[in-house]
């Protein structure tokens, strides 16, 4: 069976490998054996195949965030799978042919889901609903911002937003942004840059945001903080600038802005399994209804997992990159 592998933390494109490892065991009883159809690359993968991530990873180790696929069998006393479901992996090493897990690490996804879209509800899609729901009560007609807003969990805010009726101000660093982003749904869209709280409030007519959400990090937390209304909450969930984030004590002590931080992973260890499942129903009805779908630029075999790296770190993209295990 072909699997990828982490050889040692640093450049993706360098350090993991396509191996020939033993294929999973006969699933014992509570477990299910899977055959993954497709897998995302995403860019916590990167972080932490590069050291940039929660931990630095042991080496060797699997590799792989997000996966989805079909039953091949399953062992005694699984309750809810059976041979043909088509599953999500909640595993972090996902980027194989076949794996045998405990039921409680697959979640049971509709029949009619296209399988590459399942690969990549994981983490993006549930990033951003899980945003929008647990940090600030919004009611339809609400406002928030968001910085690198053509990002992956970006593009997701913005169509998950557009189907709660909430507002989105969306801040992107260039040009040939704006209008994609539009026609996605967003309300209003800034280019980074000076007097940004000011352009904002003239584009929302002083409208006031309660919720911010940063995958930046660095100054552009304090950015962010001078456009959000008093009481605003600045939810922080990634690292793209590389510095700590920066926000100033008049913003928290006067304008009572609260920053916090969001890890999906974190997160859904404390979560049940039927909170589990039920956050992917709800997933899996935006993306059969249309709500969410996500594009794809290019699909790998694992033999061509390096290649798959470079093109995953391209920036630029038009799409994911996945991984097609067995073609």
């Amino acid at each position: 069976m072909k699997a990828a592998e982490l050889t040692r933390v640093g450049p993706a494109e360098e350090v993991v490998v396509c191996k020939e490892v033993p294929g999973p065991s006969a699933p014992a009883k509570g477990e299910a054996t899977i055959e993954l159809i497709a897998c995302s690359i995403n860019p916590a993968d990167i972080l932490g195949i590069e050291g940039n991530y929660a931990s630095i990873p042991e080496t060797p180790s699997p590799l792989g965030i997000e996966g989805a696929g079909r039953v091949t069998a399953v062992g005694d006393g699984v309750k809810d799978l059976a041979a043909g479901d088509m599953v999500m992996s909640l595993h972090r090493a996902n980027w194989a042919q076949s794996l045998t897990l405990p039921e409680a690490q697959l979640v049971k996804l509709p029949a009619n889901i296209d399988p590459e879209q399942a690969a990549m509800m994981k983490v993006n899609a549930a990033t951003a609903l899980l945003m929008l729901q647990k940090y600030v009560k919004l009611k339809p007609g609400d406002w928030l911002m968001q910085n690198a807003a053509n990002s992956g969990v970006g593009t997701d805010v913005i169509k998950l937003a557009r189907r709660l009726d909430l507002h989105t101000v969306n801040v992107v660093r260039r040009q040939e942004l704006i209008k994609p982003l539009h026609d996605m749904g967003a309300n209003v869209v800034v280019l980074e840059g000076p007097d940004l709280a000011g352009r904002i409030a003239s584009a929302t007519n002083g409208a006031e945001i309660k919720l911010g959400l940063d995958a930046v990090a660095g100054n552009a937390v304090q950015t962010m903080a001078e456009s959000l209304a008093p009481g605003g909450t600045i939810v922080n969930y990634g690292l793209l600038s590389g510095d700590p984030c920066v926000i100033a004590p008049h913003e928290v002590v006067f304008r009572d802005i609260s920053l916090t931080g969001f890890w999906l992973a974190k997160l859904m260890r404390g979560m049940s399994k039927k909170k589990i499942q039920e956050l992917y129903e709800e997933l899996s009805g935006y993306f059969l209804d249309g709500t969410l779908k996500v594009a794809v630029e290019a699909r790998y075999e694992l033999d061509d997992i390096q290649k798959a790296m470079a093109h995953a770190k391209r920036e630029g993209r038009g799409g994911k990159v996945l991984l097609r295990p067995n073609g």
